[in-house]
């Protein structure tokens, strides 16, 4: 396998924990079709724990337009 295709799957793992961390729901939870507002634990409030999880497990800063795409 190579060296991209191996972070890339990381990053995918390290996603799934953080969604599984910051939304408290179990990884069975975790998958492709999960969407805002698509379970309870993802509601306005465990959208911004989402957002901030996110940007300092990546050690990134999401621009607030992002921030609302991401919960339309």
């Amino acid at each position: 396998m190579n060296k991209a295709k191996e972070d890339n799957m990381e990053n995918e793992k390290k996603l799934k924990k953080t969604f599984c961390s910051a939304l408290s729901v179990a990884e069975d939870k975790i998958d492709n079709s999960l969407e805002y507002n698509g379970i309870p634990e993802w509601d306005s409030i465990g959208h911004m724990t989402l957002i901030s999880a996110i940007e300092e497990e990546f050690k990134i800063s999401i621009e607030t337009d992002d921030i609302i795409d991401f919960s339309g």
